[in-house]
């Protein structure tokens, strides 16, 4: 027997209602629908639920057997539905987020993590700090943070732009006093890089740009590191020239700690990006995550209230 519950949910609704029209009026259904489909029902049980007369409705034995069955369901039905709808308009549950390290200190996020954590007390979250770039789906995260130029392309992610980081070179003035000031890329070969590990455990070369022009290389140096807020510390301490994103900089160059070097030329634009598995409907947990990290990182970081 091939029993539709959601029919049944409409038999409970027929009877509560007490008419066909009543209960078509509250399921939004044509009157003519909900007898069809009630007589389908009784088809499929072998008997009738309902005696129908010109002037009422009125159940059968069988029929009220039924009902305690199909009410069940409807209390169920309607208690799901007011779960779901709960779960979109609070948002609650664990939210696993993978993060790449030192993204929460080198871009002065950790405010926005209490803050998070202080406006949805109902959203446990679970960070994962690791380079590794994570299977979202496999490992069931919620959703990666990954700072890139781009992204490989994967039908089964989704990603939203959250800011681009423009990148440059920086130095202190201590050590520009010491060394001089390069003005032109090729001078570079005579200071003294503070050199960023990429994910493959190489230091990443400068490639730089000034409208069209294109320059590559590695100038010589001590410290190898996978921290870019390290290689801030360092540089500001007169170490040596680093490669820095301006939210990075920015806090040291308005400090007086560090200057922009060769200012007209410009290493490439990494952007940041959330990126999530390609659901239709993502949960209101991370929703609210996205939009929160998005405000944050936007200038001026206002509230998203």
């Amino acid at each position: 027997m091939n029993l539709h519950a959601d029919d049944l949910v409409l038999f409970a609704r027929v009877a509560d209602a007490g008419s066909f029209s009543r209960a078509s009026e509250r399921c939004g259904l044509p009157k003519a629908t909900v007898s069809r489909r009630i007589s389908a029902l009784e088809a499929k049980l072998g008997e009738r639920l309902i005696t129908r007369t010109t002037r009422r409705l009125a159940l059968t034995e069988f029929g009220e057997r039924i009902l305690e069955h199909a009410r069940r369901l409807l209390d169920e039905t309607e208690a799901a539905a007011a779960l779901a709808q709960h779960r979109q308009a609070t948002p609650q549950g664990t939210l696993r987020v993978s993060l790449p390290p030192g993204f929460l200190d080198e871009l002065d996020l950790v405010p926005f993590l209490i803050e998070f954590a202080e406006r949805h007390p109902e959203v446990r979250l679970a960070l994962d700090i690791s380079p590794r770039r994570v299977d979202l789906v496999a490992e069931r995260f919620d959703l990666a943070v990954r700072v890139a130029a781009r992204l490989p392309d994967d039908a089964t992610l989704v990603a939203r732009r959250l800011i681009d980081l423009e990148h440059g070179l920086y130095a202190s003035p201590a050590y520009l006093a010491r060394h001089g000031r390069p003005i032109a890329p090729a001078e570079l070969a005579a200071h003294t890089a503070l050199r960023l590990i990429a994910s493959d455990g190489e230091p990443q070369p400068w490639r730089l740009v000034r409208d069209g022009e294109h320059w590559e290389g590695l100038p010589p140096g001590q410290m190898a590191v996978n921290s870019i807020g390290l290689v801030g510390t360092l540089a500001a301490h007169g170490m040596g020239i680093a490669g820095l994103h301006e939210r990075a900089a920015g806090p040291l160059v308005a400090n007086g700690l560090l200057e922009r070097v060769l200012p007209g030329w410009c290493l490439p634009t990494m952007t940041v990006w959330c990126v999530m598995p390609g659901r239709r409907l993502l949960p209101a947990r991370t929703r609210a995550f996205v939009a929160m990290l998005a405000t944050a990182l936007s200038p001026g970081g206002t509230r998203d209230d």
